[in-house]
């Protein structure tokens, strides 16, 4: 098996059991809208639920097409990571990175077609700014989209060799 399958067959399932998992624990362990305080006046354990995306946008109740939205953007996004996968090089921190991607973005449909909506749990906040709550497979995302990034910034080509 080429080495790119084994990123996306090892880090995406890695992010959606992390993910799943975490949630699970929280859902166990903190009712629906509560939560406590960890860092006094930085982070929280909460545990709420999203319907929306990312910033909370498009989370309300009385729409119910969001997750036929982000069923089919994340059919969308599994094409174009594997298509990239596939036209890429020797390029690990690109695979990584897509990988990541892919897994949290699974992990985040798994809880939409279970509970039509996301469990987020990580509260952080500093005197009146705060930000959204999220979950492992925002972070996964996140470090997703960086890596990809800098494997762009780093120049890599279509071989995955750092363009000189």
């Amino acid at each position: 098996m080429d080495g790119r399958w084994k990123y996306l067959l090892t880090l995406a399932p890695l992010a959606v059991v992390l993910d799943q998992a975490s949630k699970w624990l929280v859902n166990e362990t903190i009712p629906l809208n509560g939560g406590f305080v960890v860092i006094d006046g930085f982070f929280n354990l909460v545990n709420i639920r999203n319907r929306g995306a990312a910033f909370g946008m498009l989370n309300r109740s009385d729409i119910d097409w969001q997750v036929w939205l982000f069923l089919a953007s994340t059919i969308v996004a599994t094409a174009v990571i594997i298509t990239l996968m596939r036209k890429s090089g020797q390029a690990p921190l690109l695979w990584s990175g897509l990988s990541l991607i892919l897994g949290g973005a699974f992990g985040n449909l798994i809880d939409r077609l279970k509970e039509r909506a996301v469990t987020d749990f990580l509260d952080v906040y500093y005197g009146t700014w705060h930000w959204p709550a999220f979950n492992v497979a925002d972070i996964a995302i996140c470090v997703g989209a960086g890596l990809t990034i800098l494997a762009m910034l780093l120049g890599h080509d279509r071989r995955g060799l750092a363009k000189d």
